[in-house]
């Protein structure tokens, strides 16, 4: 039997529980003994959908925001770049799909040319870079 592979949007919803652990010893950017919040792809997608039009931040920024709303020290880097990739895929999977751009998660306000996963992407920088430039942001 081959395997199926998941939709964006299907790995957008599969993780249901966020965590905040204690490190045992530094990780990246994070200090032996502190706590670390490993988030999900939907808690990273309801905090770009605050985010303003016309607005951007960075991913450090948003793991800064995010650690303080669960009470950790830290936000995963690992994880939060993950699920960032995540939800602009989905994202722009359901976009292709005929969601109004209204009704999308706003991304491009977190992701920009710097941003590690850009090059990942599964559509390309044109939709990205297009999509900050009609909101007034450099890409």
């Amino acid at each position: 039997m081959a395997y199926k592979h998941k939709t964006w949007q299907e790995k957008l919803h599969s993780v249901n529980k966020f965590s905040v652990k204690k490190i045992a010893k530094k990780f990246a950017d994070i200090p032996e003994g502190a706590t670390m919040l490993i988030a999900t792809p939907e808690i990273v997608d309801a905090y770009i959908r605050d985010l303003l039009p016309g607005t951007q931040t960075s991913l450090q920024q948003m793991r800064k925001d995010l650690a303080a709303t669960y009470h950790a020290d830290y936000a995963c880097p690992v994880t939060c770049g993950i699920f960032l990739r995540i939800v602009a895929e989905a994202a722009y999977e359901a976009y292709a799909g005929g969601t109004a751009i209204a009704q999308t998660t706003p991304f491009w306000r977190i992701i920009d040319r710097k941003t590690p996963i850009t090059k990942k992407l599964t559509f390309g920088l044109d939709f990205v870079k297009n999509m900050r430039e009609k909101e007034g942001l450099d890409f």
